[in-house]
Protein backbone atom coordinates (compact mmCIF):
# COMPACT_ATOMS: atom_id res chain seq x y z
CA UNK A 1 0.00 0.00 0.00
CA UNK A 2 1.35 3.40 -0.99
CA UNK A 3 0.81 5.80 1.93
CA UNK A 4 1.32 9.54 2.22
CA UNK A 5 1.73 10.23 5.93
CA UNK A 6 0.79 13.57 7.47
CA UNK A 7 1.81 14.25 11.07
CA UNK A 8 3.88 16.52 13.27
CA UNK A 9 4.49 15.66 16.99
CA UNK A 10 5.83 12.54 18.73
CA UNK A 11 2.33 11.01 18.74
CA UNK A 12 2.53 10.95 14.95
CA UNK A 13 6.13 9.69 14.96
CA UNK A 14 5.11 6.48 16.74
CA UNK A 15 2.52 5.81 14.04
CA UNK A 16 5.01 6.65 11.30
CA UNK A 17 7.49 4.13 12.73
CA UNK A 18 4.86 1.39 12.59
CA UNK A 19 4.11 2.18 8.95
CA UNK A 20 7.81 2.14 8.05
CA UNK A 21 8.25 -1.25 9.75
CA UNK A 22 5.26 -2.82 7.96
CA UNK A 23 6.24 -4.98 4.98
CA UNK A 24 2.94 -4.32 3.20
CA UNK A 25 3.19 -0.51 3.45
CA UNK A 26 5.34 1.90 1.45
CA UNK A 27 5.49 5.40 2.92
CA UNK A 28 6.00 7.54 -0.18
CA UNK A 29 6.09 10.94 1.55
CA UNK A 30 5.96 12.70 4.90
CA UNK A 31 3.99 15.93 5.00
CA UNK A 32 4.54 17.94 8.16
CA UNK A 33 4.54 21.50 9.48
CA UNK A 34 7.39 23.89 8.65
CA UNK A 35 10.40 24.07 10.97
CA UNK A 36 9.82 26.57 13.79
CA UNK A 37 12.09 28.67 16.05
CA UNK A 38 12.18 27.18 19.56
CA UNK A 39 13.53 28.33 22.93
CA UNK A 40 15.22 31.50 24.05
CA UNK A 41 17.73 31.35 21.22
CA UNK A 42 14.91 30.74 18.71
CA UNK A 43 16.76 27.88 17.06
CA UNK A 44 15.01 26.63 13.93
CA UNK A 45 13.76 23.18 14.92
CA UNK A 46 12.13 20.50 12.74
CA UNK A 47 8.89 18.73 13.73
CA UNK A 48 9.37 15.44 15.57
CA UNK A 49 8.36 13.34 12.56
CA UNK A 50 10.91 15.03 10.30
CA UNK A 51 13.62 14.83 12.97
CA UNK A 52 13.03 11.08 13.27
CA UNK A 53 13.32 10.47 9.52
CA UNK A 54 16.53 12.49 9.29
CA UNK A 55 18.14 10.81 12.30
CA UNK A 56 17.08 7.35 11.10
CA UNK A 57 18.53 7.99 7.66
CA UNK A 58 15.24 7.22 5.92
CA UNK A 59 15.25 8.33 2.27
CA UNK A 60 11.64 9.48 2.22
CA UNK A 61 10.53 12.72 0.60
CA UNK A 62 9.55 15.41 3.13
CA UNK A 63 7.15 18.22 2.24
CA UNK A 64 6.49 21.12 4.65
CA UNK A 65 3.81 23.41 3.18
CA UNK A 66 2.67 26.52 5.03
CA UNK A 67 -0.82 25.67 3.85
CA UNK A 68 -2.53 22.72 2.20
CA UNK A 69 -4.93 25.10 0.47
CA UNK A 70 -2.69 25.57 -2.54
CA UNK A 71 -2.42 23.96 -5.94
CA UNK A 72 1.18 23.07 -5.14
CA UNK A 73 0.12 20.93 -2.18
CA UNK A 74 -2.64 19.19 -4.11
CA UNK A 75 -0.35 18.48 -7.07
CA UNK A 76 2.42 17.18 -4.80
CA UNK A 77 0.17 14.65 -3.07
CA UNK A 78 -1.54 13.56 -6.28
CA UNK A 79 1.85 12.94 -7.91
CA UNK A 80 2.69 10.44 -5.14
CA UNK A 81 -0.25 8.25 -6.26
CA UNK A 82 -1.21 7.21 -2.71
CA UNK A 83 -3.61 4.40 -1.93
CA UNK A 84 -4.19 6.05 1.44
CA UNK A 85 -3.41 9.33 3.16
CA UNK A 86 -2.85 8.71 6.89
CA UNK A 87 -3.17 11.75 9.16
CA UNK A 88 -2.17 12.02 12.83
CA UNK A 89 -1.98 15.35 14.69
CA UNK A 90 -0.94 17.15 11.53
CA UNK A 91 -2.11 20.62 12.52
CA UNK A 92 -4.09 21.72 9.44
CA UNK A 93 -7.54 20.84 8.11
CA UNK A 94 -7.42 19.00 4.79
CA UNK A 95 -9.26 20.76 1.95
CA UNK A 96 -11.76 18.94 -0.28
CA UNK A 97 -9.26 18.73 -3.17
CA UNK A 98 -6.91 16.57 -1.10
CA UNK A 99 -9.68 14.49 0.50
CA UNK A 100 -10.68 13.42 -3.01
CA UNK A 101 -7.21 12.08 -3.96
CA UNK A 102 -7.40 8.93 -1.80
CA UNK A 103 -9.12 7.74 1.39
CA UNK A 104 -7.84 10.01 4.19
CA UNK A 105 -7.69 8.21 7.53
CA UNK A 106 -7.20 10.21 10.70
CA UNK A 107 -6.04 8.71 14.00
CA UNK A 108 -7.75 10.95 16.54
CA UNK A 109 -6.76 10.65 20.18
CA UNK A 110 -10.23 10.35 21.69
CA UNK A 111 -13.28 8.13 21.54
CA UNK A 112 -15.25 10.10 18.99
CA UNK A 113 -17.58 11.91 18.86
CA UNK A 114 -16.24 13.06 22.25
CA UNK A 115 -13.45 15.63 22.24
CA UNK A 116 -13.20 16.62 18.63
CA UNK A 117 -10.59 19.31 18.11
CA UNK A 118 -7.13 20.36 19.24
CA UNK A 119 -6.70 18.96 22.78
CA UNK A 120 -8.53 15.64 23.11
CA UNK A 121 -6.04 14.04 25.51
CA UNK A 122 -5.96 16.94 27.96
CA UNK A 123 -9.73 17.38 27.72
CA UNK A 124 -10.43 13.75 28.66
CA UNK A 125 -8.19 14.11 31.73
CA UNK A 126 -9.78 17.44 32.71
CA UNK A 127 -13.22 15.85 32.52
CA UNK A 128 -11.94 13.09 34.84
CA UNK A 129 -12.97 10.41 32.37
CA UNK A 130 -12.30 6.81 33.36
CA UNK A 131 -11.65 5.74 29.76
CA UNK A 132 -10.22 7.28 26.61
CA UNK A 133 -8.74 5.89 23.42
CA UNK A 134 -8.08 6.34 19.73
CA UNK A 135 -10.52 6.45 16.83
CA UNK A 136 -9.59 5.79 13.22
CA UNK A 137 -11.81 7.95 11.10
CA UNK A 138 -12.50 8.51 7.41
CA UNK A 139 -11.93 12.25 7.06
CA UNK A 140 -14.40 14.72 5.60
CA UNK A 141 -14.41 18.52 5.34
CA UNK A 142 -15.52 18.96 8.98
CA UNK A 143 -13.38 19.04 12.11
CA UNK A 144 -13.11 15.39 13.24
CA UNK A 145 -16.65 14.69 12.03
CA UNK A 146 -16.02 11.85 9.57
CA UNK A 147 -17.30 8.28 9.71
CA UNK A 148 -15.56 6.05 12.26
CA UNK A 149 -13.62 2.98 11.16
CA UNK A 150 -12.22 1.53 14.38
CA UNK A 151 -11.46 2.11 18.07
CA UNK A 152 -8.88 1.26 20.71
CA UNK A 153 -9.85 1.87 24.35
CA UNK A 154 -7.72 2.34 27.49
CA UNK A 155 -8.45 3.04 31.15
CA UNK A 156 -6.93 6.43 32.04
CA UNK A 157 -7.95 7.18 35.63
CA UNK A 158 -5.01 8.85 37.41
CA UNK A 159 -2.89 9.00 34.24
CA UNK A 160 -1.09 12.23 33.32
CA UNK A 161 -1.00 13.68 29.81
CA UNK A 162 2.59 12.61 29.13
CA UNK A 163 1.82 8.97 29.95
CA UNK A 164 -1.46 9.04 28.07
CA UNK A 165 0.13 10.59 24.96
CA UNK A 166 2.60 7.69 24.86
CA UNK A 167 -0.05 5.03 25.49
CA UNK A 168 -2.44 6.39 22.87
CA UNK A 169 0.32 6.71 20.28
CA UNK A 170 1.08 3.00 20.72
CA UNK A 171 -2.59 2.11 20.38
CA UNK A 172 -2.90 4.38 17.34
CA UNK A 173 0.05 2.72 15.61
CA UNK A 174 -1.56 -0.71 15.93
CA UNK A 175 -5.00 0.60 14.96
CA UNK A 176 -3.58 2.31 11.85
CA UNK A 177 -2.29 -0.93 10.40
CA UNK A 178 -5.45 -2.81 11.36
CA UNK A 179 -7.58 -0.15 9.64
CA UNK A 180 -5.48 -0.07 6.46
CA UNK A 181 -5.34 -3.85 6.13
CA UNK A 182 -9.06 -4.32 6.73
CA UNK A 183 -10.26 -1.18 4.99
CA UNK A 184 -12.27 -2.94 2.26
CA UNK A 185 -14.17 -4.99 4.85
CA UNK A 186 -14.90 -2.18 7.33
CA UNK A 187 -18.40 -0.74 7.49
CA UNK A 188 -17.97 2.95 8.49
CA UNK A 189 -20.11 4.22 11.37
CA UNK A 190 -21.50 7.76 11.23
CA UNK A 191 -20.89 9.97 14.26
CA UNK A 192 -23.86 11.27 16.24
CA UNK A 193 -23.44 15.03 16.51
CA UNK A 194 -25.75 15.13 19.53
CA UNK A 195 -23.12 13.16 21.50
CA UNK A 196 -20.18 15.31 20.38
CA UNK A 197 -17.98 17.66 22.40
CA UNK A 198 -15.19 20.02 21.37
CA UNK A 199 -11.65 20.15 22.77
CA UNK A 200 -10.41 23.69 22.19
CA UNK A 201 -6.80 24.78 21.98
CA UNK A 202 -5.14 25.16 25.40
CA UNK A 203 -3.88 28.56 26.53
CA UNK A 204 -1.45 29.58 29.25
CA UNK A 205 -4.36 31.02 31.25
CA UNK A 206 -5.89 27.54 31.53
CA UNK A 207 -3.19 26.67 34.07
CA UNK A 208 -4.65 28.96 36.76
CA UNK A 209 -6.02 26.99 39.72
CA UNK A 210 -7.90 27.92 42.88
CA UNK A 211 -8.22 25.94 46.09
CA UNK A 212 -11.91 25.23 45.59
CA UNK A 213 -11.93 21.56 44.59
CA UNK A 214 -8.89 19.30 45.05
CA UNK A 215 -10.09 16.93 42.34
CA UNK A 216 -10.13 19.76 39.80
CA UNK A 217 -6.65 20.94 40.82
CA UNK A 218 -5.36 17.37 40.46
CA UNK A 219 -7.05 16.95 37.06
CA UNK A 220 -5.46 20.18 35.80
CA UNK A 221 -2.06 19.10 37.09
CA UNK A 222 -2.33 15.79 35.21
CA UNK A 223 -3.70 17.42 32.04
CA UNK A 224 -1.24 20.31 31.84
CA UNK A 225 1.92 18.50 32.92
CA UNK A 226 3.47 19.25 29.50
CA UNK A 227 2.27 22.85 29.28
CA UNK A 228 1.27 25.29 30.71
CA UNK A 229 1.55 23.66 34.13
CA UNK A 230 -0.59 24.93 37.03
CA UNK A 231 -0.20 28.06 39.13
CA UNK A 232 -1.98 30.15 41.77
CA UNK A 233 -3.24 33.71 41.22
CA UNK A 234 -0.03 34.94 42.89
CA UNK A 235 1.96 33.36 40.05
CA UNK A 236 3.32 30.57 42.28
CA UNK A 237 3.69 27.45 40.13
CA UNK A 238 2.81 24.09 41.67
CA UNK A 239 5.44 21.89 40.05
CA UNK A 240 4.86 18.57 41.82
CA UNK A 241 1.70 17.69 43.71
CA UNK A 242 -0.43 14.71 44.73
CA UNK A 243 -4.10 14.32 45.58
CA UNK A 244 -4.64 13.57 49.30
CA UNK A 245 -8.43 13.28 49.48
CA UNK A 246 -11.47 14.56 47.60
CA UNK A 247 -14.30 15.25 50.07
CA UNK A 248 -13.25 16.79 53.41
CA UNK A 249 -14.02 20.51 53.79
CA UNK A 250 -11.24 23.00 54.52
CA UNK A 251 -10.59 26.71 54.37
CA UNK A 252 -9.41 27.34 50.80
CA UNK A 253 -5.61 27.50 50.55
CA UNK A 254 -4.96 26.88 54.24
CA UNK A 255 -1.84 24.85 55.10
CA UNK A 256 -3.10 21.92 57.19
CA UNK A 257 0.05 19.78 57.52
CA UNK A 258 3.82 19.97 57.01
CA UNK A 259 6.41 17.19 56.94
CA UNK A 260 10.05 16.95 55.86
CA UNK A 261 9.27 16.77 52.12
CA UNK A 262 5.90 18.38 51.51
CA UNK A 263 3.00 20.48 52.71
CA UNK A 264 -0.70 19.67 52.61
CA UNK A 265 -3.04 22.45 51.49
CA UNK A 266 -6.77 22.34 52.03
CA UNK A 267 -9.42 23.13 49.45
CA UNK A 268 -13.05 23.88 50.09
CA UNK A 269 -13.47 20.29 49.00
CA UNK A 270 -10.56 17.90 49.46
CA UNK A 271 -6.84 18.58 49.89
CA UNK A 272 -3.58 18.33 47.95
CA UNK A 273 0.00 17.57 48.88
CA UNK A 274 2.60 19.91 47.39
CA UNK A 275 6.23 18.82 47.03
CA UNK A 276 7.75 21.43 44.71
CA UNK A 277 6.85 25.02 43.82
CA UNK A 278 8.35 27.76 41.68
CA UNK A 279 7.90 31.43 42.63
CA UNK A 280 7.70 33.97 39.77
CA UNK A 281 11.11 34.60 38.13
CA UNK A 282 12.84 32.10 40.43
CA UNK A 283 13.98 28.48 40.27
CA UNK A 284 11.87 25.59 41.49
CA UNK A 285 12.26 24.72 45.17
CA UNK A 286 10.82 22.42 47.80
CA UNK A 287 7.46 23.56 49.16
CA UNK A 288 8.78 23.27 52.73
CA UNK A 289 11.72 25.57 51.95
CA UNK A 290 9.32 28.00 50.32
CA UNK A 291 7.02 28.37 53.33
CA UNK A 292 10.02 28.64 55.67
CA UNK A 293 11.33 31.50 53.56
CA UNK A 294 7.92 33.14 53.72
CA UNK A 295 7.74 32.46 57.47
CA UNK A 296 4.38 30.78 57.22
CA UNK A 297 3.19 27.39 58.41
CA UNK A 298 0.19 25.36 59.53
CA UNK A 299 -2.90 27.56 59.70
CA UNK A 300 -1.56 30.12 57.22
CA UNK A 301 -2.72 30.53 53.62
CA UNK A 302 -0.41 29.50 50.76
CA UNK A 303 0.07 32.31 48.27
Amino acid sequence: MRVVFMGTPSYATTILKALLDAEDVEVVALITQPDKPVGRKQLLTPPDTKRYLLEAGESIDIFQPKTLRSQESTDYIRAKRPDFIVVAAFGQILPKEILEIAPCINLHASLLPKYRGASPIQSAILAQEKYSGVTSMLMDVGLDTGDMLGFSVVQIEGMDAATLFEKLSELAATLTLKTLRGFDQIQPIAQLDCDSSYARKITKEDGLVTCEDASEVWAKYLAFIFWPGIYLSSGLKLKKIALVEREKEHEAGKIVAVDDESIVVGCRRGSIRIYTVQPPSKKAMGAVDYIRGKRIGIGDTLA
